[in-house]
């Protein structure tokens, strides 16, 4: 296993933005491959600080696509899936919060870091027909916040922020996560107020 991380590794940073968007691409869609994004966005920042805007956009569309991927099979397999579970009680508050919230409800895990089950958040959105306009907005707003706060991370402290990520990611992405809800909470709360 090994082994393919460092091919995975290798792979992106041989061909930059690219690669971000391929390995992007399958985390989000067919293969799990935690953290990996968010250390390679890292990792290609520190070597090219003035390109941080494009990796990281990079980043975020080869997240969407493959979301979009999962949420179409999802969308055209729904009602088979929810015959097979539709006496489950999980199953049953996911559908009803996809129904109050739509695709405000992906943005909070799409933000958080493995272990957090995004797929099937993504999953539930398409078989509860969450719009295809919103869901790709709110995976973008989300995984564009994510990948641009560890852009950021890396202009600022630069080899520092690489160690960090390697050693102690799933913390770190934890509480960039929180600060980005917090945000936008303190935002939303602030333009409710205004006249």
């Amino acid at each position: 296993m090994a082994s393919f991380i460092n091919w995975i590794y290798g792979f992106a940073l041989a061909i930059g933005g690219p690669g971000l968007f391929a390995i992007a691409f399958l985390d989000s869609s067919f293969l799990s491959l935690p953290q990996i994004n968010d250390i390679l966005v890292v990792l290609m920042v520190t070597q090219n600080k003035s390109a941080m805007a494009y990796y990281a956009a990079m980043a975020t569309a080869g997240s969407v696509a493959g979301c979009y991927v999962i949420y179409v099979l999802a969308e055209r397999g729904g009602e088979a899936f929810r015959r097979r579970h539709e006496r489950s009680a999980r199953t049953e508050r996911v559908l009803a919060l996809y129904r109050r919230h739509g695709a405000l409800a992906l943005i909070v895990p799409a933000l958080l870091p493995p272990p957090m089950p995004f797929k099937l958040f993504v999953l539930m959105a398409g078989v509860a027909g969450v719009r295809p306009l919103p869901f790709v907005f709110a995976i973008a707003v989300a995984r564009g916040a994510r990948y641009l706060a560890f852009g950021v991370l890396a202009i600022w402290y630069g080899d520092a922020a690489l160690e960090l990520m390697r050693t102690r990611g799933r913390e770190v992405a934890l509480w960039l996560a929180a600060a980005i809800v917090l945000a936008a909470v303190g935002w939303w709360l602030y333009t409710r107020r205004r006249p």
